[in-house]
């Protein structure tokens, strides 16, 4: 097949694909400026602010959209081009990035205005998830999508570990600082459009999901979710962890500033730990055959996620926060590519673009409820306090997802459409 190089190695064989190749570049790149983006507002909030609830809402804000619109692209991404939907998503995520810029160099940026612009980056989110994900699956096929998604799954990390760093640096150069940053973030907005216009993706033919109205292709992806238990549990679980768990990360900011006492380079160096430990989970994953329990898997990782949040805020030491965050990572690359293989391999062909659009939808339901929730929760009390007992309320929620479905004791299989 054309440019693939023969292999037995799972890991080689998906590199080898040239196409592959080809839209991995253009994630990895775009993590890089999304996290890189989301650090420095973050950091700027909290600077103009200095409230943690204040930071929780650049999370919320950034996946409203999600609960908003995201079936609505999984739709699109099953019936039109998904090379123009991504290229679609990117133009709007630089065009956002220069009105910032602006902003920035005019020293008239406000709260609400990176507000707005997170808010902005959720919805191209919501709109280049599915057509992204699917594009993949169907670059690679079935037979090698855990090995596909693990490779995506470390350019992704890269970029959460890159684009902080990163971030970060700029922000606390005396020479730089905010402009520099912001200058950086449109540079690799630009460099992503250019790697767009060299990506193929198969025009598999569509099925008959294109020619439904749009309530009834909708409706029906939910009917087949609720059927398929394990795809149910594997959705229910990922509110949860979105709504208890992952706004921690949103929180490093606040955690690192406050009560490790460190500036804005070392909570960049802070941010990239969990990267570490997703690095190497998901390298392990990608160079892994035939996995068959990806439940397992998946509720593995939630678990050791859960736990890590629980420990980490109450970490009296910077290098102690960093290793517990790294073994949170390895838990969250288990979750992640797992959570992406059981939506696309649960569903037929024709509906895994809804089937992705439900997964984003599940991820911005729990998203800005559990920022909101924890940020009102740290008013009351404490950001460290506010963390952990939410983590400790998810643990018990995932248990009975994890007990009474087959999510952890069958192989992922799909049902009858």
């Amino acid at each position: 097949m054309k440019g693939r190089l023969p292999s037995n190695v799972p890991l080689i064989q998906v590199l080898a694909d040239r196409d592959f190749r080809a839209i991995w570049y253009v994630g990895g790149v775009h993590e890089i400026c999304r996290r890189m983006e989301l650090f420095v507002l973050t950091w700027l909030i909290f600077d103009i602010t200095g409230s943690p609830f204040s930071v929780g809402l650049v999370l919320a804000f950034n996946n409203l959209p999600r609960p908003i619109f995201s079936l609505f692209p999984g739709l699109v991404a099953d019936r039109f081009s998904r090379r123009k939907i991504i290229a679609v998503a990117q133009i709007i995520k630089t065009v956002v990035a220069v009105a910032l810029l602006a902003l920035i160099l005019k020293d008239m940026i406000l709260p609400w205005h990176a507000y707005l612009a997170v808010c902005l980056q959720g919805l191209t989110k919501a709109l280049d998830d599915p057509a992204r994900r699917t594009s993949i699956l169907d670059i690679v096929g079935e037979g090698r999508i855990v090995n596909a998604l693990s490779v995506d799954q470390i350019s992704n990390t890269l970029g959460k570990m890159i684009g902080p760093l990163l971030g970060g640096a700029l922000v606390a150069l005396p020479y730089t600082g905010y402009v520099g940053a912001y200058v950086t973030v449109l540079v690799a907005h630009i460099i992503t459009l250019a790697l767009i216009t060299k990506l193929h993706i198969p025009n598999l033919q569509r099925l008959a999901s294109q020619m439904e109205p749009v309530w009834t292709s909708l409706s029906e992806s939910v009917k087949y979710a609720f059927r398929n238990q394990s795809l149910l549990a594997m959705l229910y679980i990922t509110i949860i962890m979105n709504a208890l768990a992952f706004p921690v990360q949103q929180y490093i900011t606040v955690i690192g500033k406050e009560n490790l006492g460190v500036g804005a380079f070392l909570v960049g160096v802070l941010t990239t730990a969990e990267g570490w430990g997703q690095l190497t989970g998901a390298a392990l994953m990608a160079a892994s055959r035939n996995v068959k329990m990806h439940g397992r898997i998946f509720a593995i990782g939630s678990t050791a996620v859960l736990i890590m949040v629980m420990v980490f805020v109450w970490s009296p030491w910077y290098s102690l926060a960093f290793l517990l965050l790294v073994l949170g990572g390895v838990g969250q690359a288990g979750f992640g590519t797992m959570q992406s293989s059981i939506t696309m391999l649960s569903a037929p062909r024709e509906m895994r673009g809804r089937m992705v659009g439900l997964m984003s939808f599940c991820i911005g339901v729990g998203t800005p409820v559990g920022a909101i929730w924890i940020g009102y929760v740290a008013l009351q009390s404490s950001t460290q306090l506010s963390l952990s007992a939410n983590a400790f309320a998810g643990l018990l929620l995932i248990l009975p997802a994890v007990i009474f479905t087959p999510l952890v004791k069958r192989p992922t299989e799909q049902l009858p459409a």
